[in-house]
């Protein structure tokens, strides 16, 4: 569905567990974050009302999740701890184009949201698939749920503004991109590390 070019490693799961407690903090800051990108959308882009409408329902779900992995280190004795840097975003973000019209930030902003909610899902899968813990399975599957639907939402308004970008060929970009910097991951208990 994504056409990601290299899939998690299903042992990463085996590192998962090592170590819950960071990967369920990670995973809490990275719901806020995706929150905080879509808040974002909208400040950039008030003038988009069906984007600002679809990016407030976004972000207000994102908050949820936020607040269930918050409470799933609750129930486990856990503390939030301190917020992580993640890497991968911020190689993704270093990826946008810097120069251009509004529309061409709009639809690399819309592609990176896509690209961070692809991964997302697709690591939650093989947590779904792969994790002992049968609690924490099933929360991943009902997640990845959520999150193919982000990386739809985001990738349906990347076409529908597009104006003359070619939204096929720049998904094509981020996909080779990501590819390459994705083999340098996979080796930490995080959701992208």
């Amino acid at each position: 569905m994504f056409r990601l070019k290299l899939p998690t490693d299903p042992r990463w799961v085996n590192i998962v567990e090592t170590n819950i407690e960071e990967i369920l903090t990670d995973h809490a800051f990275c719901e806020q974050k995706a929150a905080t990108n879509a808040i974002t959308i909208v400040v950039k882009f008030p003038e988009k009302t069906d984007l600002v409408t679809a990016m407030l329902a976004l972000a207000q779900e994102e908050l949820s999740h936020f607040q269930q992995v918050h409470q799933k280190l609750i129930e486990r004795g856990f503390t939030l701890g301190k917020e992580r840097r993640d890497e991968y975003v911020n190689l993704l973000y270093a990826f946008q184009r810097k120069g251009g019209s509004r529309e061409v930030h709009l639809i690399d902003r819309l592609l990176f949201g896509a690209m961070i909610e692809a991964r997302s899902c697709e690591r939650f899968k093989v947590l779904s698939d792969n994790i002992n813990d049968a609690d924490l399975r099933d929360f991943y599957r009902m997640l990845m749920v959520s999150e193919a639907n982000h990386y739809t939402t985001f990738l349906s308004f990347a076409h529908q503004y597009a104006g003359n970008e070619d939204v096929d060929k720049r998904w094509q970009e981020w996909l080779d991109y990501e590819g390459e910097i994705i083999k340098g991951f996979g080796v930490k208990e995080t959701i992208h590390g």
